[in-house]
């Protein structure tokens, strides 16, 4: 169902709908794992009948991730015990009251890797997020159980949070449209943290055309005045059928980058994992700082490492990770004074199982997002259909987020319900 879809129902129907998809569309184990907290039914339907009606997205519903506040309801960021040091939420976050303005309505919110430090889905407090279509392997993360829920069908819209992919990996392995917007905006800024120098807010939905209505609604429409520049650039370590099927995506929107832009960025990205990691694990350290000893044991065995890698970051790995920060914004600057967009692919395959989503899997994965993480870029995420019949993703990195080549996308996009295919 679309978001014209939702729209349609009574909110009597809308509310009973949605539990009714929670129950029906996700295993038992599956609604503890995707879903934080479900507004009760008849609560729900009160919010929808209150909600404007002549507003752009009025009687959408929508779900949070479980680190934007709701108020008065505990956040807990995949965690077990953040409540107990952070008291419960007297105000919405600004993107959930920025939704609310404009209609949508908050059903609930949904659970992510711990913390958001993971790129997984896997939480051992409340369970892995799986693909809703594919059991067995993981939905990616962080933003995990929003992109189940709209993968699913609960709602046709979910908030996400993007550091180092968290929108765009779970788009991709769900085969959704994801938006990611830019650091330190107002709309993430009274999020939990991971790492606020790459953390941005974002959102799902099942179709080019939803997206494209929530960004209208939230960031005003825009206009193209001339047929956007940009190439494709092939990144390595991508699995051949992700390789062959991005290749063929990207030609429906633009060239493959020539020679010499195509060595020139892959040389400058080069150092991004390692520029990354060294980023977050200082910034999120610093987030932690005050209560992580005391709570050590209710940390998960993965993000306690990963947290503790800061105490191993050396002083010449700072300098080399601020160097090569501002040299990959200087490299960002220089491609987009000839250039609109760079189209990556957003997964080096499709979503994994559990035992194939080793420390090996999240470094391919990182080489393909930290480069517009680091750049602190807006990314438009595409589906992109695999043989298999899972799917991988386009990123669109673009330079700011009122761009209007990402209107131009979506235009050019329509869906193929039995794949959600992308056509030019």
């Amino acid at each position: 169902m679309t978001i014209r879809d939702w729209q349609q129902l009574s909110p009597p129907a809308a509310a009973g709908e949605i539990h009714r998809r929670a129950q029906a569309n996700l295993r038992p184990e599956q609604q503890q794992a995707v879903l934080a907290w479900l507004r009760p039914e008849s609560e729900l339907a009160a919010a929808l009948a209150a909600a404007p009606r002549d507003t752009p997205l009025a009687g959408t519903p929508f779900l949070a991730k479980d680190l934007f506040d709701v108020a008065g309801v505990p956040t807990r960021a995949g965690s077990t015990f953040l409540p107990e040091v952070r008291p419960t939420p007297a105000h919405d976050s600004a993107l959930v009251a920025a939704l609310t303005q404009r209609g949508a309505v908050v059903a609930g919110k949904t659970h992510m890797h711990e913390f958001a430090y993971g790129i997984t889905g896997e939480n051992p407090h409340y369970g892995d997020c799986e693909h809703p279509n594919f059991p067995g392997r993981t939905t990616g993360g962080s933003s995990s159980g929003s992109a189940a829920a709209v993968a699913a069908g609960i709602v046709p819209l979910a908030l996400g949070s993007d550091t180092g992919g968290s929108v765009r990996v779970p788009a991709a392995y769900c085969g959704l449209y994801g938006f990611r917007l830019t650091p330190r905006d107002a709309w993430v800024r009274d999020a939990i943290p991971l790492s606020p120098s790459y953390d941005t807010a974002g959102w799902f939905t099942a179709t080019a055309a939803d997206l494209r209505a929530v960004n209208d609604a939230l960031l005003g429409p825009t206009t193209v005045t001339r047929e956007p520049r940009g190439c494709y650039l092939e990144m390595p370590g991508l699995d051949p059928d992700v390789s062959d099927a991005c290749r063929t995506a990207a030609a429906s929107f633009t060239a493959h980058a020539t020679r010499e832009v195509a060595e020139q960025l892959l040389r400058g990205f080069a150092p991004g994992v390692e520029t990354y990691n060294t980023t977050v694990a200082l910034e999120a350290w610093d987030y932690h700082r005050p209560w992580a000893e005391r709570y050590r044991e209710r940390y998960s065995a993965g993000v306690w490492q990963r947290l503790n890698r800061s105490h191993t970051i050396t002083a010449a790995q700072r300098v080399a990770a601020e160097a090569d920060t501002s040299a990959v914004r200087a490299l960002w600057a220089e491609y987009f004074l000839t250039h609109d967009f760079l189209i990556l692919a957003a997964s080096p395959t499709a979503a994994p199982t559990k035992t194939e989503s080793t420390l090996e899997h999240r470094m391919r994965i990182l080489a393909l997002t930290a480069p517009a993480s680091i750049g602190g870029l807006p990314v438009l995420t595409i589906p992109v259909p695999l043989p298999s019949g899972l799917t991988t993703g386009l990123q669109i990195v673009v330079q700011e987020s009122l761009s209007p080549v990402v209107n131009w996308m979506l235009k050019r996009c329509r869906q193929e319900p039995a794949c959600r295919r992308f056509l030019s």
